[in-house]
């Protein structure tokens, strides 16, 4: 399931396990007597008053306990009758990790992109999240947090000039990484990221950062590959080896629940 721990009065309630539910219960809030609770991670009154609601309303519990474990029937429940749809509840769910602003930043840049490059099903989405998710640590990063130094010299990325290294290092929602990429890509957008420090729009301009990270799915055949719900393969695309991969897939995990994939 979503969660890791239950969620609710007398509950372990951990931060991400508590935002987890409160995006998914953001969906059947009815308004008085219960109010919709701020997505803060913290399960205060209003939020186990919204598990008891949806206990009573929605399971029509006769005596609803105000808990939601990992495989109880509560949390299958939500998952029964979640509206199949993305949004930004969902994207904040999927990003655990981040925060509303980082989520509200980017969300109609990563909507655009998926519709521009046919990411266009429950599960080719769900695997580009996941990939975001991870390379991007929920949206907090666009930009690598190493120098770079260590791709100096790397020709299979095209880092032939000296400085190439640290100048063409990892943007990006998914680290375009490399003089070669930054070229291409550049090329795709009709700007030139090569010259006079345009190389850092790719991870200060949040509509190039998500187009590129696009770019490299559907240059990379990704969509086909995401089809076949190969993880692993998908990871060795985007980052050469299988690092993080168990990261990936908690990622992808949370958002193939949200996107109502089976």
């Amino acid at each position: 399931m979503c969660i890791q721990s239950s969620v609710g009065k007398g509950c372990t309630n951990s931060h991400r396990d508590v935002i987890i539910i409160q995006c998914a219960l953001s969906y059947f809030w009815r308004g008085i007597p219960y109010r919709a609770v701020p997505i803060s991670g913290k399960c205060d009154i209003d939020t186990v008053n919204g598990i008891i609601d949806y206990q009573t309303r929605i399971q029509r519990m006769s005596s609803p306990d105000g808990k939601i474990s990992p495989n109880g029937n509560t949390i299958k429940s939500l998952y029964d009758n979640i509206p199949s749809r993305f949004d930004l509840y969902s994207l904040r769910a999927i990003m655990v990790g981040g925060s509303w602003e980082t989520v509200n930043t980017f969300f109609k840049h990563v909507v655009t992109t998926m519709e521009t490059r046919s990411i266009n099903t429950p599960l080719r989405r769900a695997h580009f999240l996941a990939q975001l998710g991870h390379e991007s640590g929920s949206f907090r990063y666009t930009e690598e947090i190493a120098s770079g130094a260590a791709y100096e010299g790397r020709k299979d990325l095209g880092n032939t000039e000296k400085g190439d290294g640290q100048r063409f290092k990892g943007r990006g929602l998914i680290q375009l990484t490399g003089r070669a990429n930054y070229t291409a890509y550049g090329n795709a957008i009709s700007q030139n990221l090569t010259v006079d420090g345009n190389w850092t729009k790719v991870s200060t301009d949040p509509v190039l950062a998500a187009d590129a990270a696009g770019w490299f799915w559907e240059t990379h055949n990704l969509n086909t590959v995401a089809d076949t719900d190969d993880i692993k393969k998908i990871t060795r695309v985007v980052n050469g080896g299988s690092n993080g991969l168990a990261d990936r897939q908690d990622y992808l995990k949370r958002a193939k629940w949200f996107l109502v994939y089976p």
